[in-house]
């Protein structure tokens, strides 16, 4: 039997996270996972935007692992077949496998890692017994539950999963390729639908290495024949849904696979137990399509080993009432609320007809056109001024030389 302070379960975004932060605070733990390499998964393809950075930050391992990752400094944004704006962009393109396998490069000790499967967990108020599928057991004061989606161990331990919209959304991932000409014209862009009856919020487009990644996301059910026709002719089939993006792309092509997640809104139910702790997927799912998903992990996984789990350690067991205050944890309740929250709305502004949403995709529409002109005018302004401030230089540089 191993013995440890925390036996981290699922070596994903979240597990590989904890698993570093606490190797760093020097707390004992080990890194349960049945992969050395984290193998491909159509999961997390970017990291952005200012707030999501900001999480990431307080992890501590952020700047190591976005040496890794491809950043594209500007994002245009467009809809209608028209460019609105081209805003300074804090967006990193890097492959979910990628991701994980950077984060686990960044675990030092005494934080380690286990290549088997967790076939049994046993819990109480002192101490918890981990079964690993080789026969080897690993004895912690806390289990930390990061294995996303998988549901067994959960359902061991009586924990089950609420279903709140099932099939709340659909993402599909693939490179898009220009055609005719060496490289897109835009660093990345997000284009938005043209209109609510193509079931499509979005499709962003961003650099990861040297491939242009696209992220399309619909709304759809997981038996849409639509899906199969995306596969079979997805150029075709993204025109229909998209008509006018050629303009803002030009001629594209697709290549290679094309992934396919449904995701399911969902909660979990009896996790309030002495022992163990849910994070990340595991505890709850939001809707991809709002991109928090991302923000919650980095959320849970700093404040439990940043706030929590060095407060557990200082005093005996590990009971019912000290988990708690995760879960009720005034930070993370925030991030969960908002996550969702945004989850169902993207979904109303996006496809429902009523007048008032009708409205909302609107002024949507004309906010991004206002901020691009803005943006553009600000940009000339500054160059305006640039060039007299030369001018000037020069003119008074030529004076002196003359006297």
């Amino acid at each position: 039997m191993r013995y440890t302070d925390i036996a981290i379960i699922g070596g994903g975004l979240a597990g590989s996270t904890a698993a570093a932060m606490l190797g760093r605070a020097g707390i004992a733990c080990v890194l349960i996972d049945p992969h050395e390499v984290y193998p491909f998964d159509f999961r997390v393809e970017k990291i952005s935007g200012d707030e999501q950075l900001e999480r990431f930050f307080r992890t501590g391992i952020a700047e190591s692992v976005l040496c890794s990752a491809t950043h594209d400094g500007e994002n245009w944004i467009a809809r209608f077949g028209y460019l609105l704006d081209k805003r300074p962009s804090r967006q990193y393109g890097i492959m979910y496998d990628d991701l994980v396998n950077a984060i686990r490069a960044e675990i030092p000790a005494p934080a380690e890692r286990v290549c088997a499967k967790v076939i049994g967990v046993a819990t109480s108020a002192e101490r918890q017994q981990v079964t690993l599928s080789d026969g080897r057991t690993v004895s912690a004061r806390l289990v930390v539950l990061a294995n996303g989606l998988n549901v067994g161990l959960r359902r061991l331990l009586g924990i089950e999963r609420q279903i709140l919209s099932a099939c709340h959304s659909i993402s599909l991932g693939f490179d898009f390729v220009p055609v005719g000409r060496p490289a897109f014209e835009f660093p990345a862009l997000t284009y938005f639908s043209e209109r609510a009856s193509a079931r499509v919020p979005y499709i962003t487009l961003f650099p990861v290495g040297e491939r242009m990644r696209a992220n399309l996301f619909v709304y759809r059910e997981a038996d849409d024949p639509w899906l199969r026709q995306m596969r079979r002719e997805p150029v075709e089939t993204l025109a229909a849904a998209l008509p006018r993006l050629s303009r803002v792309t030009g001629e594209f092509a697709i290549a290679g696979d094309i992934k396919v997640r449904p995701a399911d809104l969902y909660v979990s139910t009896g996790y309030r137990q002495p022992g163990i702790v849910l994070v990340g997927d595991a505890f709850a799912a939001t809707c991809p399509v709002t991109g928090t998903g991302t923000d919650k992990v980095f959320t849970d996984v700093s404040q439990l080993c940043n706030v929590h789990i060095p407060a557990w350690l200082a005093s005996e067991g590990m009971s019912e009432a000290k988990i708690a205050s995760f879960y009720d944890d005034p930070v993370k309740k925030e991030c969960d609320a908002w996550s969702m929250a945004k989850a169902i709305s993207f979904r109303q502004v996006s496809m429902d007809t009523g007048l008032y949403w009708r409205a909302q995709r609107w002024a949507r529409f004309l906010a991004w056109f206002g901020e691009g002109r803005l943006r553009r005018l600000r940009q000339a302004i500054s160059a305006e001024s640039k060039l007299r401030t030369h001018s000037s230089s020069s003119s008074s540089s030529s004076l002196s030389s003359s006297a």
